[in-house]
């Protein structure tokens, strides 16, 4: 259990992604927080972590205020002891061609993927440097980004520029951390199988065709990935940004030579 001992909040805990970096984090050893903006689903994951003999327990959070995610990090604290991980995952999407996107859609978006991660990370920096900063073994923060905030994509003006935010939200907080012993992380995962991303046929060609790996992830790699940065193995790695996404970034053009030019 490489992280055994360790207090973790997992925003956006309650379905996907987030779900299954909090299973991931809880079997590695950390007491997890599964912090979600509906209950429910919170109170349903933790259950189902607590069930398997890990610590867990439930939050119900809105990541962008502020209140919320300083109370979220106190209730961590309060039921496991200082925090060490913070997973700053909530995300939500919106797909809306630009000239119809009205502004109030564009900012909720941003709101929750990128003022949230904001607030989330500041929340809980601020309480791992009262834990000691470098003294006392610093903390570890994984945002969680995005191909679609490197590379533009159709329908995805909100999405894409509040992924590309995180992006160098994750390189500010680890210049300015990194004195503190605290690690900051991205991981950027490409299309994944989860009940929110219901891509049609033509969406999954189009992503499919531009990737080394004929397939999507599924939300346990995209966990093992933050597992890792979480880890005494990634004790030298900050600003990075990890991209789990079966080679879409690193695709060109993609053809089969032998069906000609």
């Amino acid at each position: 259990m490489r992280l055994a001992g360790d207090v973790a909040l997992v925003t956006g805990g309650g379905a996907g992604i987030g779900e299954a970096i909090a299973h991931r984090l809880a079997r590695d050893g950390a007491a997890v927080l599964v912090a979600d903006l509906l209950p429910d689903r919170a109170e349903r994951v933790a259950a189902e972590i607590a069930a398997a003999g890990l610590r867990a327990a439930p939050f119900a959070l809105d990541v962008a205020e502020e209140d919320q995610a300083a109370a979220a990090v106190a209730e961590a604290e309060a039921r496991f002891g200082p925090l060490r991980l913070a997973i700053c995952n909530a995300g939500i999407t919106d797909r809306v061609p630009a000239l119809e996107m009205s502004r109030v859609a564009f900012e909720r978006v941003i709101r929750t993927n990128l003022t949230g991660c904001f607030v989330t990370a500041q929340a809980a920096a601020r309480a791992m440097v009262r834990n000691g900063g470098a003294e006392g073994g610093g903390g570890r923060i994984v945002t969680t980004s995005s191909v679609s905030g490197q590379f533009a994509g159709t329908g995805r003006v909100a999405y894409g520029a509040s992924k590309a935010g995180i992006i160098n939200l994750t390189q500010v907080l680890a210049m300015e951390l990194a004195p503190h012993g605290i690690l900051v992380n991205c991981v950027a995962p490409g299309p994944t199988q989860v009940a929110r991303t219901a891509h049609g046929p033509r969406q999954r060609a189009a992503f499919l065709n531009h990737m080394a790996m004929d397939r999507y992830a599924t939300p346990e790699e995209v966990a093992a990935a933050v597992a890792f940065l979480c880890s005494a193995d990634a004790g030298f790695v900050t600003g990075h940004v990890l991209n789990v996404d079966g080679g879409f970034a690193a695709a060109g053009v993609l053809y089969d030579p032998a069906d000609g030019p």
